[in-house]
């Protein structure tokens, strides 16, 4: 990393990005490369900047501070900014390179920077996305969308139009509607946060939509497909067809 420091400050409220600015500014080797007010801004200007820190605020409306997380698609050192310690505290402990609890002073944020810069010199400078939103994700209720990365767009798309979930390499796949969106996700990930109610894991690489499922027939012998209701055909395993069957 070069002396330079470049920063992205991610908060809704523009009097806190306003004190945040001012306060970044008096510090030597710090270049704020963008200000984001809400959690789609954020997305695109780790693309277009490539940052090396973000300062995150976690409750935010549309994206929240977590769904930014989730969209990266790269390990960017954090520093959550946060007026509910209860969101953060686990991610620092296990994760983040700092939190900062609103109000806080210009000379804890000098603090959260010299952490960010220790620990990006060490190498060591974020953990997997996907480890460190779970580690700071609080509990909640099963996902109500999906968040999908175009390039520097992001697409929402509502867990109940989705058809089917194919797992590709280190992606999925999300079909709904005739139209497949890839997310930078493990399907395992995924199938935790849907609801179980509506979502089986029919298959190693496949998670369809209940809703969908059309018919089920035999391939070969011990072998089955799901036909969903716009014709798509999902292999089955025999562990898949067993949790159909209990939830039919």
């Amino acid at each position: 990393m070069s002396d330079e420091l470049t920063v992205v400050i991610v908060d809704d409220e523009e009097p806190a990005r306003r004190l945040l600015r001012d306060d970044l500014e008096r510090l030597a080797g710090v270049t704020i490369v963008a200000e984001c007010g809400n959690g789609f801004e954020a997305v695109k200007a780790v693309a277009e900047h490539d940052p090396d820190l973000m300062l995150l605020d976690i409750q935010m409306p549309k994206l929240d501070g977590f769904e930014v997380l989730e969209l990266l698609e790269r390990d960017l050192p954090i520093v959550f900014i946060t007026a509910h310690d209860e969101h953060a505290l686990r991610a620092f402990e296990v994760h983040a390179v700092d939190y900062l609890l609103k109000p806080f002073s210009a000379e804890r944020l000098g603090e959260a920077l010299e952490r960010a810069r220790e620990r990006i010199d060490r190498g060591g400078g974020a953990p997997p996305v996907e480890d460190l939103v779970a580690s700071a994700r609080p509990e909640e209720g099963h996902l109500e969308r999906i968040l999908v990365r175009d390039g520097s767009e992001v697409r929402v798309i509502p867990a109940d139009t989705v058809d089917y979930i194919e797992a590709r390499d280190d992606t999925v796949a999300i079909h709904a509607g005739g139209t497949s969106h890839l997310k930078a996700q493990r399907l395992a990930t995924l199938e935790e946060r849907l609801d179980p109610r509506s979502f089986i894991r029919v298959h190693r690489s496949f998670i369809i939509n209940v809703d969908r499922l059309r018919s089920i027939e035999l391939y070969a012998k011990d072998s089955r497909i799901a036909i969903l209701s716009d014709g798509a055909k999902v292999p089955v395993s025999r562990s898949g067809y067993a949790r159909l069957r209990e939830l039919l």
